[in-house]
């Protein structure tokens, strides 16, 4: 299967749709799949120009909201990149900035509207659940609280930021992603070191590794679309596989899929001491479920690690 085998709908009938983070690697096959499902697409940029010639003459770029006619629906997918820098004071700000900085200004535009948007589809990130020492295997739903570690807080201030356009009258939905594996975005890194013959667990690789396809992303972004205004206010999806997994078993599924060896450990404390908190998001790790989305009738095209490697790969 390719990503673009299977046209994806996105509500009854073509809309204007607003992307936020439409140059990303998530935003960018967004805005292909809504083109062809017909709808009229504008994206929010803080280079149009490069944005537009990315994306040629069908798709408006603009950096200032106020350049927008009124919109339909809103897919927020903004946000700096979590890991990498180190997380001081500064990253901290510039992450919250990115996130529930930019979402209280699109929810700021918003209120100046006229004609509002009927829909804000708003993501978020597994992130919000904290972590899961290793040995805890006790799977988190949507239900499950929240921690008090940067990751966590940050996801709650970028959802609750969102959350305002309720007051608007604007249906929100939540969408809390894990990690997305593409052809881009953070898989070719980490499969890079298997591609070297060095892949194999990493810090001892009994922590999960809470994952979903690109494609089911998409999938799901079209699907709790058209369940908005029946689902209820502001509901809250996981958008991640049903076929969480262990780190040193996906390492070992990826070595599998490239024919690469997947013995050699990789201890924790290097990643500890380059990256300080931040480390935790991968040597504790998660076991996410998605409750909601298995509820609401979604059926994974990629469910397991190795249907979504295999496509990948």
């Amino acid at each position: 299967m390719t990503l673009a085998s299977e046209p994806i709908r996105f509500g009854a009938a073509p809309q204007h749709v607003l992307v936020t983070g439409g140059t990303g690697f998530i935003g960018r096959l967004l805005v292909q799949a809504l083109q062809r499902d017909g709808h009229r697409v504008s994206v929010w940029t803080r280079d149009p120009a490069a944005a537009a010639g990315r994306f040629g003459p069908g798709v408006s770029c603009v950096d200032a909201l106020d350049r927008l006619a009124p919109c339909d629906v809103v897919v927020n997918l903004a946000g700096a990149r979590i890991l990498g820098w180190p997380w001081t004071a500064s990253r901290r700000a510039t992450l919250l900035a990115s996130r529930e900085g930019l979402t209280q200004r699109l929810v700021g535009w918003m209120a100046t509207q006229p004609r509002k948007p009927a829909l804000l589809l708003s993501a978020s990130a597994i992130g919000y659940y904290g972590v899961q020492p290793q040995g805890d295997d006790a799977p988190r739903t949507e239900s499950a609280p929240p921690q008090p570690i940067f990751m966590s807080q940050l996801c709650q201030r970028w959802e609750q930021a969102a959350l305002r356009a309720a007051d608007l009258g604007v249906a929100v939905v939540r969408l809390r992603l894990g990690v997305v594996l593409g052809r881009e975005g953070a898989l070719p890194q980490m499969l890079l070191p298997i591609r070297l013959g060095l892949g194999g667990p990493l810090a001892g690789g009994r922590q999960w590794f809470s994952w979903v396809h690109v494609h089911d992303v998409l999938r799901a972004i079209g699907h709790t679309w058209t369940l908005a205004h029946a689902a209820g206010a502001t509901p809250v999806y996981n958008v991640t596989a049903p076929g969480a997994l262990r780190q040193a078993e996906f390492s070992r599924t990826a070595a599998r899929q490239l024919g690469r060896p997947s013995w050699l450990p990789t201890p924790g404390l290097p990643l500890r001491l380059a990256l300080g908190e931040q480390a935790e998001l991968l040597t504790e790790g998660q076991r996410v479920l998605p409750q909601q989305l298995l509820a609401s009738g979604f059926a994974f095209r990629f469910p397991d690690a190795e249907s979504a490697l295999e496509d990948l790969c």
